[in-house]
């Protein structure tokens, strides 16, 4: 069950997940957030993002990403966070 905090940034971001019906919105997992997310949004939701979940959390996600998950980022994201989560991932971006 997703926080009060990552509900309301779910809802402020709605329009990136027009696909997902409405009443399924708010009970999507952090690994869907988080790929929406960073291949949708822009930094500063990314940033947001960051703020709610944290960098650790936001590594975890995103390092466990096996097989066809990582086809689900487009290759200059994946690329990118792979390059700033391996970085970063022990302090604040």
């Amino acid at each position: 069950m997703n926080s009060p905090e990552i509900k309301e940034f779910i809802r402020q971001h709605s329009h990136l997940f027009w696909y997902t019906p409405e009443d399924q919105k708010e009970v999507i997992s952090n690994e869907f957030l988080v790929e929406t997310i960073l291949n949708y949004g822009d930094m500063n939701d990314v940033r947001n993002l960051i703020k709610i979940i944290g960098t650790e959390r936001l590594s975890e996600i995103f390092s466990d990403l096996q097989g066809r998950k990582k086809l689900n980022y487009y290759p200059e994201i994946y690329n990118f966070f792979s390059i700033l989560m391996q970085r970063y991932a022990h302090s604040n971006i």
